[in-house]
């Protein structure tokens, strides 16, 4: 069986380009604090813990780290949402003004959506117009509309990244798509991405399938290390 991809020159000769590449951003100095207080919390209570227990102390405190590495106030559950205060609000900003100026459209995935709102506002100071905002609890008849406003497309599922980029990047469209995929310094994120970059056969096999668990099955010693901060 022979399987065809849309970037095989062969069957689809005109398609543009989909570029990824990964944006560091550095943690702010109140998500630093939070970030390792959350892995010294965790260690402790790994230590004395086992079997399911110890599997929900780790992926709670996976979801915390996503969290601080997002905003602190998702994380400590407050609304003001200070810029300054992420590292990954100052690279948005950074990246969504030359967007801006060069009047180009930009779709922002993010696994949570508590913190859609907040990045809505943000967006709309620095594009000077409100954009449209999708998830789960999204009537469908509301979501096609909005991806029709947006530019025609189908419905996209922000929680698979890579059908998410797919969706942009699809059979049909004239320009090129650029995928940035945000990634704190020194944290679990810029860990597993390594991960997955150097075992490409593991991150298909295991990591793709069982989602977060396999870091549960990890010993402590090899847990602190991923989740640490460097």
């Amino acid at each position: 069986m022979l399987r065809r991809v849309k970037t095989d020159k062969n069957i689809i000769s005109d398609l543009p380009e989909k570029v990824e590449m990964l944006d560091y951003a550095a943690l702010s100095r109140k998500q630093t604090v939070l970030y390792r207080k959350a892995v010294s919390d965790m260690e402790k209570r790994v230590l004395e813990a086992e079997g399911i227990e110890r599997r929900g102390i780790v992926l709670g405190t996976i979801t915390k780290l996503k969290q601080i590495c997002n905003h602190p106030d998702q994380y400590l559950g407050q609304d003001v949402y200070t810029p300054s205060e992420s590292g990954k609000f100052a690279l948005l900003k950074e990246l969504c003004e030359t967007i801006y100026e060069k009047r180009e459209r930009v779709i922002v995935f993010t696994q949570f959506k508590e913190i859609t709102e907040y990045l809505a506002e943000y967006l709309t100071g620095i594009f000077h117009a409100k954009g449209y905002v999708i998830h789960g609890g999204t009537p469908v008849k509301r979501r096609t509309e909005i991806v029709e406003k947006f530019q025609g497309d189908r419905w996209w599922n922000p929680a698979v990244e890579n059908q998410a980029t797919d969706r942009a990047f699809r059979i049909g469209q004239t320009k090129d798509v650029m995928v940035h995929k945000f990634v704190s310094k020194g944290t679990i994120e810029e860990k597993i991405d390594a991960i997955i970059n150097s075992k490409k056969e593991l991150a298909e096999n295991v990591i793709g399938s069982g989602g977060e668990k396999w870091i549960t099955d990890l010993n402590n010693e090899e847990l602190f290390s991923l989740l640490r901060l460097e």
